[in-house]
Parts: C-alpha cells; sequence; structure tokens
C-alpha cells in the first residue's frame, strides 16, 4: 500500500463528544493528517475563506461534514462548496447520525462525494475514521498532492 503525504483534513462538527471521538480516531490509528475543527457552518466558510481568525489556515484536501449544525447547516455548506469553483474539487464527507433517505439523497444531489452515517459504538465509529483516512491518504489521488 502506497503511503501519500499528510493531509489537511477540515471536520466541521458541532457536537464536542463527536469531534473528540474523531480527534482520538486520528491519535490512535496514527494518522499523520492535521485535523482543524470547525464548529459550525459559519466558522466553516470563514475557515474555507480563509476569513477572520482562519486567514491564515491551509485549504483543507478533505472535508468531514456533519449535516445538522447551527448558523449554517451542513446541507448549505455543502451546497457553497460545491458551488464554488475555487473549493468544488475538495472532497466532502458527510460525516452525520442521519441515515435518513432524503439527506442521503440530497447529499449526493449536493455532489457530496461519499456519505457515512456514524456508528453509535465508539470502535465502529473509529474504524470508520480509518477506513475514510486510508481510502483518502492511500488510494484516492487529491487534487494538489501526489503519491509517493
Amino acid at each position: 500500500m502506497t503511503i501519500g503525504q499528510p493531509i489537511e483534513v477540515l471536520l466541521v462538527e458541532d457536537d464536542p463528544g463527536d469531534e473528540l471521538i474523531t480527534r482520538e480516531a486520528f491519535e490512535d490509528n496514527k494518522i499523520g493528517n492535521t485535523l482543524h475543527v470547525a464548529h459550525d457552518g459559519l466558522e466553516a466558510l470563514d475557515f474555507l475563506y480563509q476569513r477572520g481568525q482562519h486567514a491564515d489556515k491551509p485549504r483543507p484536501d478533505l472535508i468531514l461534514l456533519d449535516l445538522n449544525l447551527p448558523k449554517y447547516d451542513g446541507r448549505q455548506v455543502l451546497e457553497k462548496i460545491k458551488g464554488d469553483p475555487e473549493l468544488r474539487a475538495i472532497p466532502v464527507v458527510i460525516l452525520t447520525t442521519s441515515s435518513a433517505e432524503e439527506d442521503i439523497l440530497r447529499s449526493y444531489k449536493l455532489f457530496a462525494n461519499a456519505y457515512v452515517t456514524k456508528p453509535v459504538d465508539l470502535d465502529q465509529f473509529m474504524s470508520v475514521i480509518r477506513q475514510i483516512d486510508e481510502f483518502f491518504v492511500t488510494v484516492v489521488r487529491l487534487p494538489g498532492r501526489t503519491h509517493t
């Protein structure tokens, strides 16, 4: 398996527990990627457009996006990302508790790259994060990134 260079990951998550589990999954899986966190839709857009306190932040290579967020929900953030020529090439994985068919369909209609329902089991959740990481770092070619 070819290991790519570390990537910048933006987690858009308002639940402190899910943020903590994701951070732990990155640490436990020895994921060398940099995890940035936005706690609501507005902060996610500020991060992506490098505005305000996020002016010096790097553009992410991968976005893990919850759907149920304050200020702007994940659907609005996804629509903004995929509607912007500067941002649309960034892969967006919907990572949410919703398994509703309408959420899945709407996310793909808004050009989400993948839709993952968060497992409630801690070990399964950590496994999902590891699998997403392995897929996007070792299998997929990301724009502007080369595999070594």
